[in-house]
């Protein structure tokens, strides 16, 4: 695969992200919001470092991704100060790797995922680990997020964030959702708000929620989202990176 042009790919991101935040402008004026009330996290994942690093000189401060491994590198090789989300499922015995460079995992849906990143965080960090709980908007067991029925304890959303609250070098800081398919973003994203208002009466400090996705921003901006992960976009789709 040959790389484009730094230069022209500069150039091509640039255009992308004016026009994300000209659709963040647009929803938060909708919603009777500020703009500066929604953060916009440059979901960067099979993209190259080199992206990350353009991304970064154009003003971009937050960066998502979704695999360990690539994640780990790009955070070693990009020197630009960024806030590093970790936003893909993660595995419990990832969870030394990935303290050493989040700022941020948006990904917690069980007790266990908790108590293996604080028993990391606690080791490996001088600051806390900033957590969001990833709730299931459907209920779904085989998919990630935790859960409101009560039906698996470990995955309950209630316990999963008391677990996150009470666990040494972790923050609660929210929750994060994707709207299920086959879902009207509408229906999801209100719903998921009606849980962070919950969460937000006994956690006052959990203001975050992240949701929205290129394909349904403005619906998650409408119904409260702090932040939104924007992926094609912003980058376009992998193929065109040739």
């Amino acid at each position: 695969m040959r790389p484009l042009d730094q230069e022209a790919r500069r150039d091509e991101l640039a255009a992308s992200l004016d026009e994300v935040r000209r659709r963040i402008g647009r929803a938060c004026t909708a919603a009777g919001r500020d703009q500066g009330s929604v953060t916009l996290v440059a979901v960067t994942k099979t993209y190259p470092a080199s992206d990350v690093a353009l991304l970064a000189g154009l003003g971009v401060t937050d960066v998502g991704e979704n695999k360990d491994q690539e994640a780990a590198a790009k955070a070693a090789a990009v020197a630009a100060p960024l806030r590093w989300h970790f936003v893909g499922q993660l595995q419990r015995n990832k969870a030394k790797s990935v303290v050493t460079y989040a700022d941020v995992v948006e990904s917690v849906d069980s007790t266990r995922l908790a108590a293996a990143l604080s028993s990391a965080a606690t080791r490996l960090r001088e600051r806390p680990l900033d957590v969001l709980v990833q709730v299931s908007i459907d209920g779904d067991p085989d998919r990630g997020g935790a859960i409101t029925d009560g039906a698996d304890p470990d995955r309950d959303l209630w316990r999963v964030a008391a677990a996150v609250d009470q666990a040494e070098g972790l923050r609660l800081s929210g929750v994060m959702a994707v709207a299920p398919l086959g879902w009207e973003p509408e229906r999801a994203f209100a719903t998921l708000a009606a849980l962070a208002d919950r969460l937000r009466a006994g956690q006052p400090a959990a203001t975050v929620v992240s949701a929205g996705m290129s394909g349904d921003l403005e619906q998650a901006v409408r119904h409260g989202a702090t932040h939104v992960r924007i992926g094609t976009s912003l980058l376009g789709m992998r193929n065109t990176l040739r």
